[in-house]
């Protein structure tokens, strides 16, 4: 564990604010937050460039999971620029929890977010297809 713990934690919390946020306003503001301009999102599902494509992915992701928000399962572990952690996506309703994965992320010297190279672990059967 690093020494920086702070900064990976601050950034993963900054993470979870965009996927958790509602409203187009709040996820522009969030992606915003934890982005950076050119900020890219990738994991086997998705891929996205900028903050119009990060905003529109989270969206659409909020739309086919409606009543579920994102969660870490432990705490953010890093060195240098990069950061790793692990997530999932609970049900508001029942706490189920379908969907689950790891995530590696790359800061900036302003401690946004370059990259996210995302792992799915746990995915519903119908939801598999790239």
């Amino acid at each position: 564990m690093s020494a920086n713990t702070d900064r990976y934690e601050n950034a993963v919390a900054r993470y979870f604010e965009a996927w958790n946020a509602r409203g187009s306003e709040a996820l522009a503001k969030a992606v915003d937050a934890a982005w950076a301009r050119d900020g890219r999102y990738t994991d086997p599902l998705a891929d996205a460039a900028g903050h119009e494509q990060i905003v529109a992915l989270i969206a659409a992701v909020q739309s086919q999971f409606p009543g579920f928000s994102f969660r870490p399962t432990g705490a953010a572990d890093g060195h240098h620029d990069t950061a790793r952690f692990s997530w999932e996506l609970v049900s508001e309703k029942d706490g189920s929890a379908p969907v689950a994965g790891s995530d590696v992320i790359t800061l900036d010297a302003r401690d946004r977010i370059t990259a996210v190279l995302g792992f799915l672990d746990r995915v519903p059967a119908e939801n598999r297809e790239a």
